[in-house]
C-alpha cells in the first residue's frame, strides 16, 4: 500500500454510501467514494428530462425520514445548505367516488379529513406516535437486534407495534377504521414497496409510512432531490473525504480472507488500508464483484434466488398549470395516492404478481412544484408518478412503454378531469430504464429487495450477515439491501460505518 491509499473505500455514491463516508470521515479516517456514474447521488438526483426549466427527480422525491432519521440528524444537512419545503397535506388518497382521506402533519386537519367515524381513532394513533417517535425510529433504524433501543422504546410500545406487525394491511385497516376512505390509506402506502393488502404481516410498512407522513411529513428538498446529495457531499468533503465519479468498480480484491483493494473497469487498482463499504445491491456484491472462491456456497445460492421487490414504472410530466384534481385535498397535497379501495389495491397486487400489466394502476403521484417554485417556470408545474409493475413482461418493455403510460394518464384523468390537456411533455421510465440510471435498482426495484416480513431484520439480506459485515473481513454492506432497507434515511450507511469503526477500534 502507498501512503496516499485511503483508510476506507466506499463503493457507490448513493445516499447510504455518502452517509457512510461522512461518518467515517468524521471519525478521522481518510475516505474515497467511488461512483460508476458521471454524477453522485444514485437514485437521489434531479435533472431536466422533459423541457428546459422543468426539474424532475430521477428517483426518490419525497423524504419522510429527512428530518427525523437518527442517521441524518447528526449530519445537520440543513446546515450544509439543504432547505425543506412542506405542503399543507402530506398524503391524499382520493377515489372517483369523491371521497378522500388525507394525512397531514396537523393532527386536527387529519382528524377532520377522516371525519366523525375515524377522526378520534387518528387522534389516539397520532398522540401515541408523538410520544414515541424518536425512540421508535432509533429502535427500528439501528443495527439489529438493537436491544438497548428496544428497551428504551418500552415493552408496552413494543407490544402495540407487534400487534401491527402480525396483521395484514387489510386486517389492520378493517379492524382500526370504519370508512373505506380511511381503510385504503395504510395498505395504499404499503404499496410504495411490494407489500399487498392481504400479505401476512404486511401492515407494518404502510403503518410506518402513515406515521411518518404525519410527523416528518413527505418533505420536498428545495431545488430537487439532488440537494440532499449536495449536502451529503459537503459533509464528506468537510471531513477530508473525496468522491470520484466515472469510476466503476469491477472487482473487490481479497487476500488472506480480507478485502484489501478494488479494481476499476480500466484495470486501475486502489487499495484500502482498513475497510471497504459497498453501497451496492447484495447480489451484485456477492455474485459479480467478489471471486466465487471467497463467498460461501450457501451465500451464493441465497443470492441467486434473492427475492427482489416489484418493478417500477415511473413518469414525469411538464404541465402548463396545476393538476385539476376533483378533490381539493389532492390539490394541496405533496403526494397523492391513486387506489380506490382495499379490493382495488388487492386486485392490482395480484395482477403484478401474475406478471401482467395492471389495467387499473395504483399510483404514487408527486407534486413537488406546488411547494418548490424552483422546479418549473412561473405558472407551470412538474408532476412525478410511479406504479408498481412486473420487472419484465412478455415482449419486453420497449413494446409496452407508451401503452402503459397512456393507461397511467387515463388513471390520473379519472381523478383530475382535464389533466391530459395540461400536458406539455412527458418522460417515461420503465424498469429497464431505472436500472440503467442506477445499477442498484435491479429490475426497477426501488427497495433493495422485497419488503416482505421474511426478508427483514435477521434475514436482510441473508442470515447470519445482517449486521453489515460480510463473510470477507474488512468488507461491509451499507446499502438498502441491508437493514432497515428502503428509504432515504442513511441508516444502512451509518450502521455499516459504525461496524467499521467498532472493528477498527
Amino acid at each position: 500500500m502507498h501512503s496516499r491509499d485511503p483508510d476506507a473505500i466506499v463503493v457507490g455514491a448513493g445516499p447510504n454510501g455518502l452517509t457512510a463516508a461522512a461518518y467515517l470521515a468524521r471519525a478521522g479516517l481518510s475516505v474515497l467514494v467511488l461512483e460508476a456514474e458521471q454524477e453522485p447521488g444514485g437514485a437521489v438526483r434531479t435533472r431536466e428530462v422533459t423541457l428546459p426549466g422543468f426539474r424532475h427527480d430521477l428517483g426518490a422525491a419525497f423524504f419522510p425520514f429527512g428530518q427525523t432519521s437518527p442517521a441524518l440528524l447528526p449530519l445537520d444537512l440543513p446546515g450544509a445548505g439543504l432547505v425543506w419545503r412542506h405542503a399543507p397535506i402530506d398524503s391524499a388518497h382520493p377515489a372517483p367516488d369523491g371521497t378522500c382521506a388525507s394525512i397531514a402533519r396537523d393532527v386536527e386537519a387529519t382528524a377532520r379529513s377522516l371525519g366523525e367515524d375515524d377522526g378520534p381513532t387518528w387522534r389516539r394513533i397520532a398522540g401515541w406516535h408523538a410520544r414515541t417517535r424518536e425512540r421508535m425510529l432509533d429502535a427500528l433504524l439501528s443495527t439489529p437486534p438493537a436491544l438497548g433501543a428496544m428497551l428504551r422504546f418500552g415493552p408496552l410500545n413494543l407490544l402495540r407495534l407487534a400487534q401491527v406487525v402480525l396483521s395484514s394491511g387489510r386486517g389492520f385497516a378493517t379492524r382500526t377504521f370504519r370508512t373505506e376512505a380511511a381503510r385504503r390509506v395504510v395498505p395504499g402506502l404499503a404499496l410504495h414497496t411490494d407489500v399487498g393488502p392481504e400479505d401476512p404481516c404486511g401492515a407494518i410498512v404502510g403503518f410506518m409510512l402513515t406515521l411518518l407522513a404525519s410527523s416528518g411529513g413527505f418533505a420536498v428538498p428545495e431545488g430537487g432531490a439532488g440537494a440532499i446529495t449536495r449536502a451529503l457531499l459537503r459533509r464528506v468533503e468537510e471531513g477530508g473525504g473525496g468522491v470520484r465519479c466515472g469510476a466503476r468498480v469491477e472487482q473487490i480484491l481479497v487476500r488472506e480472507g480480507r478485502a484489501v483493494a478494488v479494481r476499476l473497469a480500466g484495470g486501475e487498482e486502489i487499495s484500502a488500508r482498513r475497510a471497504i463499504v459497498a453501497d451496492l445491491a447484495a447480489p451484485t456484491l456477492y455474485l459479480r464483484l467478489l471471486d466465487a472462491g471467497v463467498v460461501p456456497a450457501r451465500i451464493q445460492r441465497a443470492m441467486r434466488r434473492f427475492r427482489q421487490g416489484f418493478g417500477t414504472f415511473k413518469m414525469d410530466w411538464a404541465l402548463d398549470g396545476p393538476v385539476p384534481w376533483s378533490h381539493e385535498d389532492a390539490a394541496r397535497a405533496a403526494v397523492v395516492h391513486a387506489g380506490d379501495s382495499l379490493d382495488d389495491l388487492a386486485a392490482f397486487t395480484r395482477q403484478v404478481r401474475a406478471g401482467a400489466l395492471p389495467d387499473h394502476p395504483y399510483l404514487v403521484i408527486g407534486q413537488q412544484s406546488l411547494v418548490d417554485p424552483t422546479r418549473a417556470p412561473a405558472g407551470r408545474h412538474t408532476l412525478w408518478a410511479y406504479s408498481r409493475v412486473p420487472s419484465s413482461i412478455d415482449g419486453g418493455w420497449a413494446a409496452s412503454r407508451e401503452r402503459f403510460a397512456d393507461r397511467v394518464e387515463a388513471r390520473l384523468e379519472e381523478l383530475a378531469p382535464g389533466f391530459r390537456r395540461r400536458i406539455l411533455a412527458r418522460a417515461i421510465w420503465s424498469p429497464d430504464d431505472l436500472e440503467a440510471m442506477d445499477a442498484n435498482l435491479l429490475g426497477g426495484d426501488l427497495g433493495g429487495g422485497s419488503a416482505d416480513i421474511r426478508h427483514q431484520l435477521f434475514f436482510r439480506p441473508v442470515f447470519p450477515y445482517f449486521r453489515y459485515r460480510t463473510p470477507v473481513r474488512g468488507l461491509y454492506l451499507g446499502s438498502s439491501y441491508a437493514h432497515p432497507g428502503a428509504g432515504v434515511h442513511g441508516a444502512c450507511g451509518r450502521n455499516a460505518a459504525l461496524a467499521v469503526l467498532e472493528d477498527e477500534g
